[in-house]
């Protein structure tokens, strides 16, 4: 069984920083694409960044030039820096990793979440 966990979550000012973490646990054979998702209040969830095993990144548009999500393959983790933090970046931030734990073919699995919340 595969377990990821995020830590990090908290209550931040606009225009300051946090720094997210997400560690994958368990039978764990390799981890391709890993990424951040965010749910906002009475909003769907949202694609905020996705790095391959490569370390290429893509990110939403909203969180360009300020946030950075890295990994470490070691580890199998994967982080996200947020700086200069807005009010619209509040809400619920997900971690999720495409897991190959063999025999199995890859599948995506998802943390529990952690608060993001930027006061003014």
């Amino acid at each position: 069984q595969v377990q990821l966990r995020e830590s990090g979550g908290g209550v931040a000012q606009v225009g300051g920083s946090l720094r997210l973490s997400c560690v994958a646990s368990g039978a764990i054979f390799r981890i391709n694409d890993m990424s951040w998702y965010r749910q906002a209040p009475g909003k769907q969830r949202e694609l905020v960044a996705v790095i391959t095993r490569s370390g290429s990144t893509n990110y939403a548009d909203s969180v360009k030039g300020r946030f950075t999500i890295s990994r470490d393959n070691v580890k199998n983790s994967v982080y996200l820096q947020m700086n200069n933090i807005k009010p619209e970046d509040t809400g619920v931030y997900y971690c999720s990793a495409g897991v190959i734990t063999l025999p199995l073919p890859a599948r995506d699995e998802w943390g529990q979440g952690t608060q993001v919340t930027v006061s003014s």
